[in-house]
């Protein structure tokens, strides 16, 4: 085997090997440039099909955190696989460049902020609505079939009103503090969900954009912090098989506030603090 000669000089021409990853000084510049792609190309069907497509795949991922957490005591590991299972659907919805609410919550306010055309503002505005009537749909469609097809055990049903309770917990209180309390929690939980896509976009590789979703979905998941769409997987889920708080009340206290506190946290904490410090590109591609 031949030795390596570490006193010879590299050879001229020599180009090191590209980064693995985007750089996150990048970050808006490439969100500001597929969001304006998006908007100026899809149609409202297809937004709406996309947005179907990632309520459905969040609910089962949903699906996916109660069937793997059932049975299992020990509270650190449950919360694992509840969290690994979840960020299973957020991955599909990542890869597929399927229309998450909550990932629209970053990715259009950082749009808008890099564009000076008022015809891409608007469009990111009814993008954004039409994410989120194509979610609750994509979710509640498939909730009800999975329940009508699929015969689930005692202690799988139990597990599933365990999560309600979890989710439903600040309806206890049932004051304007507590229904505020939710707001905050959805500020963090799409603070999450928000930084994991940030990261997924930066990297280059399937292990590379997974390894953020799987730690930082674990976490919201695991700390209770509150997602209007995950919720919504959740519930189509639970209410078909009696163990959830029925559609009047998850709306009110929870899947209403919890958004309210994804906009803010997507905005707030993701795409402002990442436009104002990062921006090293100012998304020429939307003022064009």
């Amino acid at each position: 085997m031949a030795s390596i000669n570490r006193d010879r000089p590299l050879e001229t021409g020599y180009t090191p090997p590209e980064n693995r990853f985007l750089d996150v000084e990048h970050v808006v510049g490439e969100i500001t440039r597929e969001t304006t792609d998006h908007i100026q190309r899809y149609t409202v069907g297809k937004i709406l099909v996309l947005a179907f497509l990632a309520g459905a795949f969040i609910t089962f991922g949903a699906l996916f955190s109660v069937l793997l957490s059932t049975g299992v005591k020990t509270v650190g590991l449950k919360l694992l696989l509840q969290g690994f299972g979840f960020s299973t659907g957020f991955f599909m919805v990542i890869l597929s460049h399927a229309v998450l609410f909550t990932e629209t919550n970053v990715v259009l306010p950082a749009s808008y902020l890099n564009c000076t055309r008022s015809d891409v503002a608007i469009g990111a505005l009814k993008f954004w609505l039409l994410a989120i009537v194509g979610n609750a749909a994509g979710a509640f469609a498939v909730g009800a079939l999975l329940t009508f097809t699929q015969t689930f055990t005692a202690e799988i049903i139990e597990n599933f009103g365990s999560v309600m309770d979890k989710k439903m917990s600040y309806m206890i209180g049932g004051t304007a503090a507590h229904w505020f309390q939710i707001v905050i929690s959805g500020l963090f939980g799409n603070w999450m969900v928000g930084m994991a896509a940030v990261f997924a976009l930066m990297g280059r590789t399937i292990i590379g954009k997974y390894i953020p979703i799987f730690l930082l979905v674990t976490l919201f998941v695991a700390g209770n912090l509150q997602h209007s769409p995950a919720n919504m997987g959740y519930f189509s889920l639970a209410m078909p098989l009696e163990v959830g708080p029925g559609w009047g009340s998850a709306i009110l206290w929870n899947l209403i506030p919890a958004a309210i506190g994804n906009v803010l946290g997507g905005t707030l904490l993701v795409a402002l603090p990442f436009y104002y410090t990062l921006n090293a590109e100012k998304g020429e591609a939307a003022k064009q």
